[in-house]
């Protein structure tokens, strides 16, 4: 049998794969008009499953019915150019993608080598690779032109807490929306299991439960809760809002969490995905003129392992995928050196090895579209190791 031309492109090892063109925007914006969101997604998200290199053999191998099928098949992926494809619930994603405007980073991680979500949040946000008391985006922040660090032009979290990303000796400031704390769905949805084998008690629960809106959807995690005011969308709406006022705040930081798919990956990840790509269109609608001066950065702690589990779900990983996002990024490519995900390629022997550094990424955010010296990035990444700042992401 003859291979696939596909198939021959995936025994590349090593690559970077982008669509050749020419992006030239308007002239930079000043320092102090550059607009940094950075989303930090806990839980690790599957950058298999957000990014499916179906243009490796191995990739349909090891993950069987949980491979999402190439471009072109029913329920197949949305293509970024011939290796690599998006999860088909990242339509608004890849329109921004397709308008030059998204950047797939594959193959990336952190410099740390921990599966544990508490230590490798708090070294993704602290940007060391030992825990710290203060986020690498707030030292960073001291660094900013005046004009950008008075009261109204501050950084600001958006959500129901200020991420250690953000906390620091540099004043930021945070903004809730007003209401009810909510209770995670998956609360309910053990309760409603505890109480399901009751004959009385077990129907009024689950009855309670859908006529307060809670249906399947909602208590598997694939939809939001019913009038959540914290929910993604709504909260990357509002930032968009803040960052787009003449004397608003130029950097946010928002969270999304959901993504730890243990088991029954394929259901559990359509709200996490879904909601993350809601709130990128909203942010990107509610920003207007000043999207062309926007970079987003979407990160998670690490990836998940290569092969599927018992469950039909995948454990704690390694390398994963990022997102790079706005009118300031060079977009329109996947940024990857592929290691291929062959038995012999595999980091550890289970996981995606990492090529590419998150800590190179943000720095080349800091130095490129916010303009910051090298002492900010030695500040921001302490330790005088790492990699360097990757270069080209933004137009020119």
């Amino acid at each position: 049998m003859k291979a696939s031309r596909r198939a021959l492109l995936g025994l590349g090892a090593t690559f970077i794969l982008g669509r050749s063109r020419l992006a030239f925007a308007e002239a930079a914006a000043p320092a102090a008009e550059a607009r940094l969101v950075v989303v930090l997604l806990r839980g690790a998200l599957d950058g298999l499953a957000a990014v499916p290199p179906y243009g490796d053999a191995a990739y349909a191998r090891h993950r069987g019915d949980l491979a999402i099928a190439e471009p072109g098949q029913e329920g197949g992926a949305l293509d970024l150019g011939g290796r690599f494809g998006l999860h088909p619930r990242l339509a608004a994603l890849h329109g921004m993608y397709t308008a030059g405007d998204a950047l797939v980073v594959h193959a990336v991680a952190g410099p740390w080598r921990s599966r544990s979500h508490f230590e490798a949040q708090d070294l993704l946000e602290a940007g060391a690779e030992q825990r710290l008391s203060s986020g690498w985006l707030n030292r960073a922040l001291r660094f900013l032109p005046p004009e950008s660090t008075g009261a109204s032009r501050r950084a600001m979290a958006v959500g129901v807490d200020v991420p250690l990303l953000l906390r620091g000796p540099t004043p930021v400031g945070s903004f809730s929306p007003t209401g009810p704390a909510r209770i995670d769905p998956a609360i309910w949805a053990e309760l409603s299991t505890l109480n399901s084998h009751d004959a009385v008690l077990g129907p009024a629960f689950q009855e309670g439960l859908r006529a307060r809106g809670y249906s399947a959807a909602v208590l598997a995690g694939a939809a939001p809760q019913p009038g959540d005011r914290n929910a993604f969308p709504a909260l990357a709406s509002t930032a968009g809002r803040l960052l787009a006022q003449p004397n608003g705040p130029r950097i946010a930081a928002l969270e999304l969490t959901g993504w730890d798919t243990h088991a029954f990956q394929p259901a559990r990840l359509v709200g996490p995905l879904g909601q993350l790509d809601d709130g990128l269109a909203a942010l990107q609608a509610q920003l207007g003129p000043a999207w062309r001066q926007t970079a987003v950065l979407v990160v998670t702690e690490f990836g998940r392992t290569v092969r599927v589990n018992g469950t039909r779900g995948t454990d704690h990983g390694t390398a994963g995928a990022a997102f790079l996002v706005g009118g300031a990024v060079a977009g329109g490519r996947v940024l990857a050196e592929w290691p291929g995900l062959g038995d012999g390629q595999l980091f550890q022997g289970r996981d995606l090895a990492p090529t590419r550094d998150l800590q190179a990424i943000a720095k080349g955010l800091l130095r490129d579209h916010l303009r910051l010296p090298v002492a900010a990035l030695d500040q921001a990444f302490p330790g005088g190791q790492g990699a360097a700042p990757e270069a080209g992401l933004l137009r020119s």
